[in-house]
């Protein structure tokens, strides 16, 4: 990374040199180069945020999620690689992750991961009791999804969860409940990423059939793209539900109208389940979550 390299040029002593290559090693376990898993986290985090308050939340509220979203997404990365350890270095795509390639020991992965957690729970102290009680849930969700890959063919699903809880989090820190509304953005979080996180273990598929590791894109297997879009559909019926209970008008459904335009390009990508272009399909969903957020943004400040 250019900022790391800028950085070791500055001091020569070994300290400084050993220090600055550590921070570089932990970016990389923590994907900070790669934004995309925060985007992903991020776009229904502040569908439910904008319902939840029908326009602008807190500014309070809004921060310590943003900030939330960063740290766990950031930790969420460091618990699967240590969990993935001894099979990353089997598959094409991460084969040159730091701990795959020995830079980063487990214990330094556990620490990066319980540092990064315990600064996301100082952040939910500033929240309502009801949402401090809900993120223990999310961590626990969070900790144990890098491993379901071992025990089940779903384990999309259980990211699904994870992700999704940043939704209940969000609602109740703005709006001090739970409601019907909460629990519909929160299946829609599920379905979104199920469908999106099947795409991106289709780019993985061989690799993970070879070392036995389970996944959605194997259990589906040739009914894989069907299934994918069966997901997508219920995803867009769950939307517009979410639309007509909040009274959401025209910009929302036009919004809805771009997205479902990205979900049918995203089938086009994955229809020669080629690796490349599945990976592709993967990242085109940042679109489909901001065009429904900005839906949400825009029908709220037009109206």
């Amino acid at each position: 990374m250019l900022l790391f390299d800028k950085l070791k040029t500055l001091n020569p002593s070994p300290r400084y040199q050993h220090i600055v290559d550590r921070l570089e090693q932990y970016s990389l376990l923590t994907r900070l180069d790669r934004p995309i898993g925060t985007l992903l986290l991020l776009w229904p985090t502040l569908w439910a945020l904008w319902i939840a308050a029908e326009g602008w939340p807190r500014g309070s509220v809004l921060v310590v999620f943003v900030l939330g979203v960063i740290l766990m997404r950031a930790a969420g990365c460091a618990i699967n690689d240590f969990a993935d350890r001894n099979i990353d270095g089997h598959v094409q795509r991460t084969r040159q992750r730091p701990m795959a390639t020995g830079k980063v020991s487990s214990r330094e992965a556990l620490l990066v991961f319980a540092s990064l957690a315990i600064c996301a729970f100082i952040l939910v102290l500033f929240m309502n009791r009801l949402t401090i009680y809900m993120s223990l849930v999310g961590v626990l969700l969070a900790a144990s999804y890098p491993f379901m890959k071992r025990y089940h063919y779903m384990p999309q699903v259980h990211l699904g969860a994870a992700f999704g809880w940043a939704v209940p989090m969000a609602y109740t820190a703005q709006a001090n409940e739970i409601t019907a509304m909460t629990w519909l953005i929160f299946m829609a979080t599920v379905l979104w990423t199920t469908a999106y996180d099947t795409m991106y273990a289709m780019a993985d598929r061989e690799d993970d059939l070879k070392i036995g590791v389970k996944s959605t894109a194997i259990l589906f297997g040739d009914a894989d793209k069907l299934i994918i879009g069966l997901i997508q559909a219920l995803l867009m019926l769950n939307l517009v539900l979410i639309g007509n209970r909040a009274e959401l008008g025209l910009y929302y459904y036009l919004g809805l109208i771009t997205a479902g335009g990205f979900a049918i390009y995203q089938q086009y990508l994955i229809k020669d389940r080629d690796r490349i272009k599945c990976f592709q399909a993967f990242l085109n969903n940042n679109w489909f979550g901001m065009s429904v957020f900005a839906g949400i943004f825009i029908d709220y400040w037009v109206n």
